[in-house]
């Protein structure tokens, strides 16, 4: 029996997590010296209530590794004869080399994989995987099938102010601040583990304008699915969806993001993730 570990960056439906039973490790994120489970923050906006009214930005922390391994053994006291953890890219975490240091530790039979993205584009890799191997897929199958989503996968991110980013550390501080002097708009592809700015501009019509690219560029071509995550109003990720559900007849899954990636995006930031057919 194949068993399927992820983390909490990942974005994706509570049922579905159930229905496949994917195990989520949680990374934890400290607020003012206080320290929470990302697990024990998914209701909706429970969060970003957090964030807005902390005195300084939010600290994640990757699981420790005494946790992966704990988490390891008990799978496989439970029958799991193999385990594949799909884990948030390297340039945000480092949360695959814990896992990788707790399976050592546990003597288990894990493999770790970095899936170069977060969220529902981490997702995509995890539910593809989970599914497999509820059917009996060989872990040889399933390694095939997530590098091939992975590969059909492209990741796009809208941000608001880069203030966020800038504190943390993921983005340059003199962009950051030309961000916020200038009201600019930036959105950014994930792109090979790495965030690559693509377009930036001032005001909300620099995402419009972005969108209606997007939808000039897939229209024509196999779309297997859409997800979009948003950090603050779902107001522009909805009327994203709407403008992107004509593409395909599976329906956009709008999710909000989990604190890990609302501490570096920052609130009124979204996630346009597309996977190809």
């Amino acid at each position: 029996m194949i068993k399927i570990v992820t983390d909490s960056s990942v974005t994706i439906p509570s049922h579905l997590v159930e229905e496949l039973g994917i195990t989520v490790v949680p990374l934890s994120v400290t607020v003012d010296g206080v320290v929470y489970s990302d697990n024990d923050l998914k209701e909706e906006g429970k969060f970003l209530e957090l964030m807005r009214n902390s005195k300084d930005l939010p600290k994640t922390s990757q699981p420790s590794v005494g946790l992966f391994a704990e988490t390891y053994e008990g799978l496989v006291q439970e029958g799991a004869t193999d385990i594949l953890a799909i884990h948030i890219t390297r340039s945000l975490s480092g949360t695959a080399e814990a896992s990788r240091q707790g399976a050592l530790i546990a003597e288990a039979p894990v493999t770790v994989l970095d899936s170069t993205f977060t969220d529902q584009a981490l997702a995509f890799q995890v539910v593809e995987a989970a599914r497999l191997a509820k059917t009996g897929a060989s872990m040889e199958a399933i390694l095939s099938r997530v590098e091939e989503v992975k590969e059909k996968t492209r990741l796009y991110i809208g941000i608001s102010t880069l203030e966020n980013l800038t504190k943390g550390g993921r983005i340059g501080r003199v962009t950051g601040f030309l961000s916020s002097l200038l009201n600019i708009k930036v959105i950014m592809e994930l792109k090979d583990s790495e965030l690559n700015p693509i377009v930036k501009g001032r005001g909300n019509k620099t995402f419009t304008k972005w969108l209606d690219g997007l939808v000039a560029d897939l229209s024509g071509k196999e779309i297997a699915e859409i997800g979009i995550s948003y950090a603050g109003a779902s107001t522009l990720a909805r009327q994203m969806k709407e403008t992107l559900q004509p593409l395909l007849e599976q329906e956009i899954t709008v999710l909000e993001t989990g604190s890990i990636i609302q501490t570096h995006t920052g609130e009124d930031a979204f996630a346009v993730m597309v996977r190809y057919a």
